[in-house]
C-alpha cells in the first residue's frame, strides 16, 4: 500500500531541489556569464572604449553562446550559439568548465525529478530516498564548484579579449563585468549544498514516530508540519 506522507521539512526540500536544478539549467544555457564594453555595432576597440558615433549596446558572452548586435540586422540584438562543435568553445577551461556544470545540472534534475515521488516512496533498495538525493546533491555541487572555478581561467582566450578587451586574461574580466548567469549558477550551487544537507531534516521529518502512529491508525494520507 503507498502511503502519501506530505511535511513541511520534506516539501521544502522537493522545492528547493527543483529550484537548484532550474537555476543551474538556465544559468548554463544562458549567454549573460560576461557583459563586454559599450561598443556600437560597428565599433572599434580602442583602450577607451567604442569609437564609433552612434547607439552604444554591451554585447554579452556565455560559454558557449554569445547576443551581439549587427549593423544590418534591424530587429534588434543576435543571440545564439558561437561554437557550433564542442571543440569550438573558446577555451579549453570553458570546455572542462561545460563537461562539470554538465554533469552537476545532470544529477540535479534527475534528483528534481526523483524528489517529486518522494511524497508516496521513501525508500529505494532499502535506502533513504532523502539520503541518497542528498549524497547525489553534494557530488553534483563539488561537480558545480570545480566547473565555477576553472571558468575564470579560460578569460585569456581570444573570443574574451574581442568582448573584454586586450587586458582581459585568466581571472581578470579586462572591461567586462559578470553577468546575472555567473551570479545565478553561483547561488545555484550554493542552495545545492544547502539542499544536500537539508536532506537530512525531510527523511527525519517523513521517519518520525508521529508518521508511524498514523500508519498503524491505517491512513494512506498524512499530512503534518
Amino acid at each position: 500500500m503507498c502511503h502519501v506522507i506530505v511535511t513541511c521539512r520534506s516539501m521544502l526540500w522537493t522545492l528547493l531541489s527543483i529550484v537548484a536544478a532550474f537555476g543551474e539549467l538556465i544559468a548554463f544555457m544562458s549567454t549573460d556569464w560576461l557583459v563586454g564594453f559599450p561598443r556600437t555595432p560597428d565599433a572599434v576597440f580602442s583602450p577607451h572604449g567604442a569609437t564609433t558615433a552612434g547607439e552604444a549596446y554591451r554585447p554579452t558572452l556565455g560559454i558557449y553562446g554569445r547576443c551581439i548586435k549587427l549593423p544590418h540586422l534591424q530587429r534588434g540584438i543576435l543571440c545564439g550559439p558561437y561554437a557550433v562543435h564542442f571543440g569550438e568553445i573558446a577555451s579549453g577551461f570553458w570546455q572542462a568548465t561545460s563537461i562539470f556544470l554538465a554533469a552537476g545540472i545532470l544529477l540535479l534534475c534527475a534528483v528534481a525529478f526523483i524528489s517529486v515521488f518522494t511524497m508516496c516512496f521513501q525508500s529505494i533498495m532499502k535506502k533513504s530516498i532523502f539520503n541518497v538525493c542528498g549524497l547525489l546533491q553534494g557530488i553534483a555541487g563539488l561537480f558545480l564548484i570545480l566547473g565555477l572555478m576553472l571558468y575564470p581561467a579560460g578569460w585569456g582566450s581570444d573570443k574574451v579579449q574581442l568582448y573584454c578587451g586586450p587586458d582581459a586574461s585568466p581571472y581578470r574580466a579586462g572591461l567586462c563585468s559578470m553577468g546575472w548567469a555567473f551570479y545565478t549558477a553561483m547561488g545555484g550551487t550554493v542552495l545545492t549544498f544547502v539542499c544536500a544537507v537539508f536532506s537530512a531534516q525531510a527523511e527525519i521529518a517523513t521517519s518520525s514516530d508521529k508518521v508511524q502512529e498514523e500508519i498503524e491508525e491505517g491512513k494512506s494520507l498524512i499530512c503534518l508540519l
